[in-house]
């Protein structure tokens, strides 16, 4: 009987702790934190986005880094393969807008509970508040794990430890320190889907209003350099928020280029409205109200908070009688309600972070097993190496994947 000891109880060590289980080794999970599924319950704000409904061949665009890594373990585990496992474990679930599966109860608990019995069912032996100190290797190849408490002797080990960010939840690098001891390399570490903070100060004045149905852009160099659609809000120092957590990958990317200058938002407020058809619309509330002031003639245009902004930006006098707003300035308007602009400041820190970009590098690793190229036995699995996604339960699912195809390499290594 093989001997698996599988350091962190996130989403990739559980899944990997399980599948080892079922296909009949004797495992050890290795948990710092005082239960498993930590982090995984906070995601989906509280609810668990365990992954998304799409085709797998839109888990790889979706993963911005380095999504090609994943082919692998896509074919042998998929989203559907997934929620086979948890369905046949008695959880219910439902998908939602944009894909978003979460289970039926909206409780990341329900989740953590569903592996919690299959690890027993399975003889999992979990320790929990026991973190690992070292990884033994013997002559190229893994021997076991050192912990506070005692020496684990295995024939392969499993790094779940997950990444930098929400270091609350247990996640503060340990597994860069363990992988580099052993000879691994550790990829720069950084920021993904993480607000922005902005040059801007109006944006405390915003704080808390969140904006649905708009399109944000990144532009550098004068060039969109992307653009997405959907909910974002004000903060005491930027903007957050869905859209915001996924363009964050773009302006990391760019803040690490040289030369590169001033990175700008542009917030388009009316997407839906071509400038034309945005004008008409603007014509049509000013003849509404056109005994009225500006400030107060936008009202059904925008949330009130918005509109001494969009005013002040397009350079007019609030209290200006909308009858003699001229054309021109009527179309400024309409430009900054289509361009409402922003200057990147930075972004919020790695432990602010939902996932972390960066980690062991895949050049190490088999992409077809999660096997080290270095160290025989050593197998890498979800945040702690160097992959990042967007939201929408991409990243769970990369979790999940590579720590199924970890743990059915270990047990059937003649399989691959």
């Amino acid at each position: 009987m093989k001997r698996v000891v599988v350091i962190g109880g996130g989403a990739a060590g559980l899944m990997a702790a399980v599948i080892a289980g079922r296909e009949g080794a004797k495992v050890t999970l290795l948990e710092k934190m005082n239960y498993v599924g930590k982090k995984m319950g906070i995601t989906g704000k509280g609810r668990c986005n365990i992954t998304n409904a799409c085709d797998m061949s839109e888990f790889i665009k979706n993963t911005p880094g380095n999504g090609k890594f994943l082919y692998g373990a896509y074919e042998r585990f998929t989203n559907e393969d997934l929620l086979q496992l948890l369905h046949d474990a008695g959880l219910e679930t439902k998908v939602e807008r944009g894909g978003r599966v979460f289970p039926a109860s909206d409780s990341a608990l329900d989740v953590r509970n569903t592996f919690m019995k299959l690890m027993k069912h399975y003889g999992v032996d979990v320790h929990l508040e026991e973190p690992v100190k070292k990884i033994l290797v013997d002559d190229g190849t893994v021997t076991g794990v050192v912990t506070d408490k005692e020496t684990y002797h295995a024939d392969a080990v499993v790094i779940a430890t997950g990444g930098k960010s929400y270091p609350a939840t247990g996640s503060t690098g340990d597994g860069y320190v363990l992988a580099s001891q052993v000879g691994h390399m550790i990829t720069d570490i950084r920021p993904s889907l993480v607000p922005i903070v902005t040059e801007e100060s109006w944006v405390k004045d915003l704080m808390g209003l969140s904006l649905r149905n708009v399109e944000l852009s990144v532009i550098a160099k004068n060039k969109v350099q992307a653009t997405m659609f959907g909910e974002m809000m004000f903060t005491h120092f930027g903007i957050t928020g869905p859209i915001v957590l996924s363009l964050s990958h773009t302006v990391g990317k760019l803040m690490r280029k040289k030369n590169i200058g001033t990175i700008g938002l542009d917030i388009n407020l009316k997407p839906a409205l071509s400038p034309e058809t945005l004008d008409k619309r603007l014509q049509k509330d000013f003849d509404l109200y056109s005994k009225k002031q500006l400030i107060n003639g936008m009202k059904d245009l925008l949330p009130s908070r918005l509109i001494p902004l969009i005013i002040e930006l397009a350079g007019i006098d609030p209290q200006k009688p909308i009858n003699q707003i001229s054309k021109e300035e009527r179309q400024q308007i309409g430009y900054m309600l289509q361009h409402m602009p922003l200057t990147v400041k930075g972004l919020r820190p790695v432990e602010e972070a939902i996932v972390t970009a960066g980690g062991i590098s895949l050049k190490e690793f088999n992409p077809k097993t999660m096997e080290s190229k270095l160290v025989k036995g050593l197998y890498g699995a979800g945040e702690v190496l160097d992959i990042d996604a967007f939201t929408g339960g991409y990243n769970l699912q990369a979790a999940f994947s590579t720590g199924y195809v970890a743990a059915m390499h270990i047990t059937h290594p003649e399989a691959f």
